[in-house]
């Protein structure tokens, strides 16, 4: 499979190799490359898209969430921020109130969810700790840590006001930061391969959500307050809240989009379902594949998808790919 995945993007880049050529040229346009699985997806696919379909130039800027919108706030650039997890990013309000930043689409139409979990295995046979009361009083049972994300999340800053809220330390639980994405989601993997006890973030779609069963632990109701304050590095007075159901946007600097109505308009366009990202993450992970070559799997598999996202020129440049 790996070979197939190598073959049609090799196929890809040979069959369009004049497409730039057809396409009215864009200039240069820079995108965000999230350090996260779908969002790497959902921007090789942009990419693609726009150097074959409308003839851009891109520039990948590698980002996260905090550190790209204090890009923006600070140089204007990067023009498109795939893949915005807004729900903890108040840095992200401002600069829309301030005109700033449009939001174009919700980039995973089904919205992405987040919360803190533990292995269903782990659930089956401790009932308890499917409550966030159950796992303080059984440290123990889940490996005595909570597994947050790595520093430049905005998880990161959450999950660390929600646990001092929770007083996870207090009850003998280590709050480790991971280093990286890949790190959190092997932590996983490897708890799983092994069934031994994990607790902590994550989110979907993922490819690790999709592939291993786990059980949300309950936190208690939605406090909208709370989560507000708990999105803040300074935060005064921690407390425990769940996280809301998540928006999660595709972004254009206002400069950008008055500028470029062209690719603002496809860009609007680019949205996944959270059944089809799943779907590309778990074959990405399963062939061991690089975005690129999931972008690819996802061209083949979904060209009456994305062929709407396209106007008539870019349509026509890219036809030999539309089943």
């Amino acid at each position: 499979m790996k070979f197939r995945a190598l073959a049609l993007a090799a196929a890809v880049a040979v069959s369009f190799s004049g497409g730039v050529a057809k396409a009215d040229s864009c200039g240069e346009v820079s995108i965000t490359e999230m350090n996260w699985a779908s969002s790497a997806v959902v921007t090789a696919v942009s990419k693609f898209l726009m150097e074959q379909g409308y003839g851009c130039t891109v520039k990948l800027v590698p980002s996260s969430t905090n550190p790209a919108i204090a890009s923006v706030a600070e140089t204007g650039e990067p023009d498109i921020l795939t893949e915005l997890w807004v729900n903890g990013s108040p840095a992200y309000d401002k600069l829309r109130d301030q005109g700033k930043v449009k939001p174009l689409t919700e980039v995973l139409s089904d919205g992405g969810v987040e919360g803190w979990w533990v292995p269903k295995y782990l659930a089956d046979a401790h009932p308890e700790l499917k409550t966030i009361a159950g796992v303080k009083a059984n440290p123990k049972l889940v490996g005595g840590r909570f597994h947050n994300c790595p520093d430049g999340w905005a998880c990161q800053r959450i999950n660390a006001n929600n646990a001092r809220g929770a007083g996870l330390e207090a009850a003998g639980l280590e709050v480790f930061r991971h280093g990286s994405g890949e790190t959190l989601a092997a932590s996983i993997a490897s708890a799983y391969a092994n069934k031994e006890p994990w607790f902590g973030y994550y989110w979907a779609p993922t490819a690790v959500l999709g592939k291993y069963e786990m059980t949300r632990v309950d936190v208690g109701p939605f406090n909208a307050d709370a989560h507000a304050c708990n999105s803040k590095d300074d935060c005064p007075n921690p407390r425990l809240s769940p996280y809301p159901a998540s928006t999660v946007l595709t972004v254009v600097t206002d400069k950008f989009a008055s500028e470029n109505p062209t690719i603002t308009s496809l860009m609007k366009n680019v949205s996944f379902t959270n059944a089809q990202m799943g779907e590309v993450l778990a074959w990405q992970e399963e062939n061991k594949a690089s975005a690129d070559e999931a972008a690819v799997y996802f061209l083949n598999k979904y060209s009456s998808v994305w062929s709407k996202w396209l106007n008539d020129k870019a349509r026509n440049n890219l036809k030999a790919l539309i089943k």
